[in-house]
């Protein structure tokens, strides 16, 4: 990865905290230059129909043995971007193709009576929880999920525009194989998840992990949200409180007496563990 884009695409978004839109600052110069190697891209505009026909089409050619190698690799290079397709390649697998379905997600209100009402696609929202898909992306910056998918592993996994970027990323890359570091690694964090205590949150997991993988709170959280999306943590029932406000989409219902899902980890991980 060119360090020079990069260092273009994160001083885009990123100073100390988000940068405020209003105050973002990108020449045209240093756009051209990060482009060029493949970090930065032109704003895109694309339907739901054409999204899911993509992505259907992408994760065909995209081997699971492909995608468990790169999450695997990231554990301990950082390269969180290749850490990021695991999560998108399960949700790939679990939208059919379909076209558009609106359902209402969302009603604004004044003095009591609905005044409008927001949308997305029902069956994307009904094939997995945490997905969904807007009817038309128009002059999206994708930039931004590019930032996000290098800095953090991603942050909108779900979104059918983030699978169909992060897919069609990832079908570009060399991806390493594991490194015993790697794997002993994933082994680690397994075996954390496994200790867990039964009451445990995904915000107690996600403290214990800081010992197990070199990471950031923000990485370990999409961690444990990327485990969540392909069912590595699944949860045994959905009818559990919340914990106060959180981010959580995918990991929300996990408690420690849930675990990890073997069978789960050895459709994808059983080929490394065995070694």
């Amino acid at each position: 990865m060119d360090k020079k884009a990069k260092k273009i695409l994160f001083s885009t978004y990123w100073k100390n905290g988000w940068i405020d839109s209003k105050d973002r600052l990108l020449s045209d110069g240093d756009f051209e230059y990060a482009k060029s190697q493949g970090l930065m891209f032109d704003p895109i505009s694309i339907s739901h129909d054409d999204c899911i026909d993509t992505i259907a089409k992408v994760v065909k050619i995209i081997s699971r043995a492909q995608i468990a190698k790169g999450f695997l690799s990231s554990l301990t290079t950082r390269r969180l971007d290749l850490r990021s397709s695991l999560s998108s390649y399960s949700i790939a697998k679990n939208i059919p193709e379909h076209k558009y379905t609106p359902v209402i997600s969302g009603t604004s209100y004044s003095d009591g009576k609905p005044t409008s009402h927001s949308y997305t696609c029902g069956v994307c929202r009904d094939c997995k929880y945490g997905i969904r898909g807007s009817h038309n992306y128009n002059n999206t910056d994708i930039n931004v999920l590019n930032f996000e998918r290098i800095k953090w592993g991603g942050v909108r996994h779900g979104d059918i525009l983030y699978t169909y970027f992060d897919l069609n990323q990832f079908i570009n890359k060399d991806i390493p194989d594991p490194t015993d570091e790697d794997l002993n690694c994933f082994k680690e964090i397994l075996n954390t998840i496994e200790s867990s205590e039964p009451t445990d949150y995904p915000s107690a997991l996600e403290k214990r992990l800081a010992k197990v993988v070199k990471s950031s709170k923000a990485e370990r959280q999409v961690l444990i949200e990327i485990l969540a999306s392909i069912g590595v943590l699944r949860p045994r029932s959905y009818n559990r409180p919340s914990k106060g406000k959180n981010d959580w989409v995918f990991a929300e219902y996990w408690r420690g007496e849930d675990k990890y899902c073997h069978k789960t980890v050895d459709e994808y991980f059983g080929k490394y563990l065995q070694l």
